[in-house]
Formats: structure tokens, C-alpha cells, sequence
């Protein structure tokens, strides 16, 4: 009994401090890895909403020593521009529940442009589902936390 008094006691204490974190829309932001390992993306606040940037690249630089640049890009103009420093998520909303929504991810491997929505299921892991047209068609890939707002 004494025991279950106990773990009553740290509960009451420590369950507001945890529904804080989680209710906090700014607990995105970070430098969070890909799932495949092999680009970080900043997440970053402008106004009321959130966006990101490629701030490392597993492979930066072409085989001739030239930083890699977006290639695949369907807009000739822009297929000049770095990849590192690409701001390639956009416009996401915070709504609550750990979820962010009506955002925008950009693909340079493809040059594809996603709606996407992020949910963080625990303080170092986030969920990125880039989709066309509703989430049900789309990919979610598993993002890593490696520095808290960055």
C-alpha cells in the first residue's frame, strides 16, 4: 500500500510536467534526422508557423568536390541552388496533441512537392508523412532528435 502511495505521489507530481511538453507547439524545434540518416532538417519558428532547412548532409558535396546542389528540381532556375541551407519544410500549423498539419515538405531527391503533416510521439521522435491529396496516399518517415532548439 505504501508503495502504490508512492508512485500516486510522483504521478500527481510529474503528470503536469509531462502534459506541459507535449502541449507545447514548440517542441518541434530542433535538429531532427532523417530515417534514412542521410540529412538533418532545423526546424524553426517564423510567426505562427513552422519551418525547416537541410543543415547537414550525409554526402555533401558532388564527386568533383562541388557542394550538391537540387538537381532534381522541376524549375531549371532553381537547380543550381545548395541543397544544404534548402528550405524544404514549410507553412506548418501547430494543432494541438503533438501534431503539426497543413504544411508543406519539399522532396530534392525526387524535386516533389508533398502536403505533410509531423506528429512527435515522444520528445526525440517525429513522425513526417508527406501525401498527395489525403494522408491515407502518402509515407511517413521516422525523424531522430539531435539538438533541441537549435
Amino acid at each position: 500500500m505504501k508503495t502504490l502511495r508512492v508512485w500516486l505521489l510522483l504521478a500527481v507530481l510529474f503528470l503536469p510536467l509531462v502534459l506541459s511538453a507535449q502541449n507545447n507547439p514548440d517542441s518541434v524545434i530542433g535538429v531532427w534526422k532523417n530515417g534514412e540518416g542521410t540529412g538533418m532538417v532545423q526546424i524553426y519558428k517564423k510567426g505562427d508557423k513552422y519551418f525547416g532547412k537541410i543543415v547537414w548532409l550525409k554526402v555533401p558535396n558532388n564527386p568533383d568536390g562541388t557542394p550538391r546542389t537540387d538537381v532534381n528540381n522541376p524549375d531549371e532556375k532553381l537547380r543550381s541552388r545548395p541543397l544544404k541551407g534548402l528550405e524544404n519544410l514549410r507553412d506548418f500549423v501547430a494543432k494541438g496533441d503533438n501534431k503539426w498539419e497543413e504544411g508543406k515538405i519539399y522532396e530534392p531527391k525526387s524535386g516533389n512537392d508533398y502536403s505533410c503533416e509531423m506528429k512527435l510521439v515522444d520528445e526525440n521522435t517525429l513522425e513526417v508523412r508527406g501525401f498527395i491529396g489525403v494522408s491515407l496516399f502518402g509515407r511517413t518517415d521516422v525523424w531522430k532528435r539531435q539538438v533541441k532548439k537549435a
